[in-house]
């Protein structure tokens, strides 16, 4: 049964960092890109971040773009977001997502999604 979780999220203050992470459980993990999207309160869920199966390939989002830094290591069956110089606008539930398309901004290319880790960025 695949099973992607999310965990690192928090309360920070602006212009801090977080690490997230997304552990993908049930297969193969480097056979799949992964994607970081994130929703705030009110808002759709939107694009952050997607990585290829290799550190080759990398898209973001102009919000993360300089502040942030996907990376993966096929060998942990792990995903990373990394978040610095946080901003209040920051502030969602982050998820991850997987999907065999490569990287893309698309959601509907993703099949598989985490619960969520909430990231809360106080002014």
């Amino acid at each position: 049964q695949v099973q992607l979780a999310e965990s690192g999220g928090g309360l920070v203050q602006a212009g801090g960092s977080l690490r997230l992470s997304c552990v993908d459980s049930g297969r193969t993990f480097s056979d799949y890109a992964v994607g970081w999207f994130r929703q705030a309160p009110g808002k759709e869920r939107e694009f952050v971040a997607s990585i290829g199966w290799t550190d080759s390939s990398t898209i973001y989002a102009n919000s993360a773009k300089g502040r942030f830094t996907i990376s993966r290591d096929n060998a942990k069956n792990t995903a990373y977001l990394q978040m610095s110089n946080l901003e209040p606008e920051d502030t969602a539930v982050y998820y991850c997502a997987t999907g065999r398309n490569g990287a893309t901004m698309a959601r509907y290319l993703y099949d598989y999604w985490g619960q969520g880790t909430q990231v809360t960025v106080s002014s």
